[in-house]
């Protein structure tokens, strides 16, 4: 149970995909104008997130991960199908978004429209795919945390564009300097906002176990900006495949 509740608590404020390791940050800039918007666009997120973390989950256990196979048989123990993870990753979050699209377009038209691109983009979100690479680097154990870190880290993103939203609003009517107006105080913000965020780290450290969990944090830090980095090559590369 404290696993759970560590974990859930450290994906919202101090492992935050926006604040921690900036995912997500395309349609995070673009869709927070308005905190209706944000509602909508945070809410899809934390769906697809749930579902897709547990998904993935199962098919690192039961299919990709060396010896996954094992219950086929003992001659596919063999087998390390950990090459496909991005394949079919992408592919379970495609469905899903392609669900979440034709539910908002069905029950909510305004929505829909207001969203516009941003909506199918989730698909190609970093955010969405980070959760499912991070799930599959943390080496997490049960399916019940998997759904965990999938709502938890929906949440975290939905709070951060949230919270981006409703300042953004109110800046409207606040005297910005004309060079920072739009992005610029927007960037400026969000830099605050993190720093805000990674302050929360000091509420789950402590205690005789501190020095091995600052240890563990350290070299599971190094192995999340590892898969960023990978994240961020991949994004790019998509990038220019759709410039092309």
């Amino acid at each position: 149970m404290l696993e759970h509740v560590e974990l859930f608590f450290k994906s919202i404020f101090i492992d935050n995909m926006v604040f921690a390791t900036f995912l997500g940050m395309c349609s995070y800039l673009a869709v927070s104008k308005k905190v209706s918007t944000a509602v909508g666009l945070g809410a899809a997120v934390i769906f697809v997130l749930a579902v897709t973390v547990p998904m993935n989950w199962l098919l690192d256990q039961y299919l990709l991960r060396d010896g996954a196979l094992a219950w086929l048989g003992p001659e596919y123990a063999d087998y390390n199908l950990s090459f496909l993870s991005f394949i079919l990753f992408i592919a379970t979050i495609a469905t899903m978004v392609q669900l979440v699209e034709i539910v908002v377009e069905k029950f909510s038209p305004s929505l829909y429209n207001s969203l516009g691109i941003f909506l199918p983009l989730i698909a190609v979100n970093c955010a969405i795919l980070g959760g499912s690479l991070f799930m599959q680097s943390r080496d997490i154990q049960t399916l019940g945390l998997a759904f965990n870190y999938g709502i938890s880290s929906g949440i975290g993103w939905f709070l951060a564009i949230l919270a981006i939203a409703a300042i953004r609003e109110k800046i409207r009517y606040s005297n910005v300097p004309a060079p920072l107006r739009g992005l610029g105080i927007t960037f400026i913000i969000t830099g605050l906002m993190a720093i805000g965020f990674m302050s929360f780290g000091g509420m789950l450290t402590g205690g005789d176990d501190a020095p091995k969990k600052e240890a563990k944090e350290t070299a599971q830090k190094a192995q999340d900006k590892e898969v960023k980095n990978e994240i961020d090559e991949n994004s790019v590369s998509y990038n220019n495949a759709l410039n092309k």
